[in-house]
């Protein structure tokens, strides 16, 4: 090679990769965080793994991460509204018919680590890929997303609120966020790792009573024993009334909706209200946007248009969440 063409050479490397780093094909798992690992699945969570396809049949866990690419339009939202999304999505799929759709419901800082990682790890393979659209219960995630080029613009779609479940009767007579951290009372609470609950919510309410490090001990985990009284759960709408069920613990901070859901599901628990200071229900919204390298845009922005009309507000207004007001769901740049 002479020494003119190897100075070419050099010459363009540094041009051609910049354009590289800022085309769409960034977004390709290959361009993920330079050398992170893919987000785990923990395991067992395959009810949280779904594709349905343009019949509306349900396949789970692995063969679902298996036919997510060929969906019309992927979706992986904070997991805290599992319960709602068969209805959800099959009212989506009557109103645009022939439309597949591929859905994860995770920890939602779980699922910005898979968006970031650019895919997933289960049952001991590896799944790569990204959603068309990202759901969070905090506009920081999706902050994050803006930072890296990988979305400009969101809406709030719904709300919730912060209550404390216990076991049916409140054998405990637990009455507010103070009766956490008594010696008899035995807590299974969302981990402050990847549970948007715990991040953005939970933790504040705890921190102003002075009580996080009474829970914690100073342990940011998952899926751990913080204290011989308290639990991190991983995910924690499955695992906190499957504890209160099995007697492991008494109380722990779920959204309200989580709380009807597990009653409709047959759960012997109930939920203690709290005020609005603590419940935060003035605080807490679900943003959701599109990202800018989603290839199904057209079917993305026909599931978000789906959610602002009168039937998408009810197919989760009949779980318990609040509708968003008519500003709320316009679309806004993340700033």
């Amino acid at each position: 090679m002479s020494k003119l063409w190897s100075r070419c050479l050099k010459c363009l490397a540094v041009p051609f990769a910049a354009w590289l780093l800022a085309s769409p094909i960034a977004s390709a798992p290959a361009l993920a965080q330079e050398g992170a690992a893919l987000a785990a699945v923990p395991a067992g969570k395959d009810n949280d793994l779904k594709f349905y396809d343009a019949t509306g049949t349900i396949t789970k866990g692995a063969p679902a991460l298996e036919k997510m690419p060929g969906a019309d339009v992927i979706l992986w939202v904070a997991g805290n509204q599992f319960f709602a999304m068969d209805d959800v999505i099959g009212l989506f799929q009557k109103k645009n018919a022939g439309k597949s759709v591929a859905l994860i419901t995770l920890p939602p800082g779980l699922v910005l680590k898979a968006i970031e990682a650019g895919g997933w790890t289960y049952g001991g393979k590896d799944y790569r890929g990204r959603p068309d659209i990202y759901a969070s219960v905090n506009l920081g995630h999706l902050k994050a997303l803006k930072m890296r080029g990988m979305m400009d613009d969101y809406m709030i779609y719904m709300h919730n609120e912060l209550q404390i479940m216990v076991a049916k009767g409140n054998p405990k007579k637990i009455a507010g966020i103070m009766d956490l951290v008594r010696a008899d009372v035995r807590t299974s609470m969302p981990n402050p790792v990847n549970e948007g609950i715990m991040q953005f919510y939970a933790r504040k309410v705890l921190e102003r009573h002075n009580i996080w490090q009474q829970i914690s001990a100073g342990k940011e985990c998952v899926h751990c024993q913080t204290t011989p009284n308290n639990w991190f759960t991983a995910v924690h709408h499955r695992e906190t009334p499957d504890r209160i069920k099995a007697g492991d613990s008494d109380a722990g901070i779920v959204w309200k909706t989580e709380g009807l859901e597990a009653v409709r599901a047959g759960a012997n628990i109930e939920a203690v209200a709290l005020p609005d200071e603590d419940s935060l229900r003035k605080d807490v919204s679900y943003v959701i946007g599109v990202l800018k390298a989603s290839p199904h845009k057209p079917a993305a922005e026909s599931f978000l248009a789906y959610l602002r009309s009168s039937d998408g507000q009810e197919a989760y207004a009949r779980f318990g969440f609040v509708k968003a007001s008519e500003d709320e769901l316009k679309m806004r740049p993340i700033d």
